[in-house]
C-alpha cells in the first residue's frame, strides 16, 4: 500500500463520522455557505509572483514542520505579504490540519482560500463551501475519471473553483470543462519523490486555455522564474515557508527575490 492509498483509506473511514457529526443540512445553514467565492484563477492571472502559500503543520514524508502553528498567526500574514492565494491543509492525521482552520482564517483575509484535501465524496465539497473555501482540490490519482467529472460539476454548482491535480501523462484525460485550473504535482504521491523536469514535460501536454499551477518541491526564486517561462502561472509552496520561524516574512522575502527587488 502506497502512502496515497493509506491516506485515501483513512479518509473513507473518517467520512461517516464527519457526516454524522456535521450533517449536510447543518452545513448548508452556515453563513459561509451563501457567500460568493473569490476567484483564485483571476488572482493568479494578474499576479506578478503567482505564489500560493500553504499553511500546514506536518507532512507524511517529513513529520511535523511546525507542530503548534496557529492559523491566525500565519494566514493573515501571508495575505498581507503578497500571497495570490492561500492553501490550508484539511487532513488531520497526516498533515495536522482540519476544516476548523479554514473557518478561523476566512474572516481574517480577503484572498482566495484553497481547501487542500483528499476529496473522495461530494460531502467534502459542501464542507469546503460551508467552511469558507473558494477553491477545492481534486487529485486525479485519487479518483476515477467519472468521479472527478462528477465532483467538478458539483463544485461548480456550489460556486467553488476547481484545481485539478495531475502527476502522470495519462491523467491529462481528466481535464474537462468544469475544471478551472490544472496543477502539476512535482511530488509523486506514491513515493513522495520530487521531479521538476517531469512536471515541465507534462505542462506542455495541457491545453493553454487552462491556467497551470506547479505544486510542491519549490524552494528557489529561480525555480519559479524557470517554471513561469514554461507556462506556469501559479506556484503552490508550503514547507519552504512553514519551516521558517516567521512564515509570512519568509514569503515576503521570497516574492521580493522572484520580482528581483
Amino acid at each position: 500500500m502506497t502512502i496515497l492509498d493509506e491516506i485515501l483509506a483513512n479518509k473513507r473511514q473518517e467520512l461517516p463520522f464527519l457526516k454524522e457529526k456535521f450533517p449536510l443540512e447543518s452545513l448548508q445553514k452556515k453563513a459561509n455557505y451563501s457567500r460568493t467565492c473569490l476567484s483564485l484563477k483571476s488572482s493568479l492571472q494578474v499576479s506578478d509572483s503567482g505564489i500560493i502559500s500553504e499553511f500546514k503543520r506536518k507532512s507524511p514524508s517529513k513529520g511535523f514542520i511546525k507542530e503548534h502553528a496557529d492559523v491566525l498567526d500565519i494566514v493573515p500574514g501571508y495575505a498581507a505579504n503578497g500571497a495570490s492565494g492561500i492553501s490550508i491543509l484539511m487532513d488531520t492525521r497526516y498533515f495536522g490540519g482540519g476544516f476548523q482552520d479554514m473557518e478561523c482564517a476566512r474572516p481574517k483575509v480577503n484572498v482566495p482560500l484553497l481547501f487542500k484535501e483528499f476529496v473522495v465524496d461530494e460531502y467534502q465539497l459542501h464542507l469546503a463551501k460551508s467552511s469558507g473555501a473558494d477553491v477545492v482540490l481534486l487529485i486525479a490519482s485519487a479518483l476515477t475519471e467519472d468521479e472527478c467529472s462528477h465532483l467538478a460539476s458539483v463544485a461548480k454548482s456550489l460556486g467553488l473553483e476547481t484545481l485539478l491535480e495531475l502527476h502522470e501523462q495519462d491523467e491529462v484525460k481528466y481535464i474537462q470543462p468544469n475544471v478551472d485550473m490544472v496543477g502539476i504535482n512535482n511530488r509523486n504521491l506514491k513515493t513522495f519523490e520530487v521531479d521538476l523536469d517531469a512536471s515541465i514535460r507534462l505542462c506542455h501536454s495541457i491545453p493553454d486555455s487552462y491556467l497551470k499551477i506547479s505544486e510542491s518541491g519549490i524552494s528557489s526564486p529561480d525555480t519559479v522564474k524557470r517554471l513561469r517561462k514554461e507556462g506556469f502561472r501559479g506556484f503552490l509552496m508550503g514547507e519552504n515557508f512553514m519551516k521558517e520561524e516567521n512564515p509570512p516574512l519568509a514569503l515576503a522575502k521570497f516574492i521580493d527575490k522572484v520580482l528581483d527587488k
